[in-house]
């Protein structure tokens, strides 16, 4: 998987994806859509908190998460919650209206 890794811009912030040929389907990591969503100065805490509030409410889409070693910043490969917007977490963002 490693070699389907791209950096896409959107609205000229940075957004990870990779394809995934077992699941034909490309994966985008959920901190960088948050960043661009929100425009949070800390995408990084924004989704932490989020989870959680989905978690706590039983919302079985962050217990089922996904998560794909993706370049961070450093240049280093890390786990990094991923989605495929067809599904999951779309319905996640907008069913849960409480964002901070």
């Amino acid at each position: 998987m490693e070699d389907n890794f791209a950096i896409q811009l959107f609205e000229g912030k940075k957004v990870r994806i990779v394809w995934d040929e077992e699941q034909e389907k490309y994966y985008f990591s959920v901190v960088d859509i948050v960043q661009v969503l929100t425009e949070s100065d800390n995408p990084q805490v924004y989704w932490r908190v989020l989870k959680k509030r989905l978690h706590d409410e039983g919302n079985e889409t962050v217990t089922n998460c996904n998560a794909l070693k993706l370049p961070a910043a450093d240049g280093k490969r890390r786990l990094t919650d991923v989605a495929d917007f067809r599904g999951r977490y779309r319905k996640s963002f907008r069913a849960s209206g409480n964002f901070l």
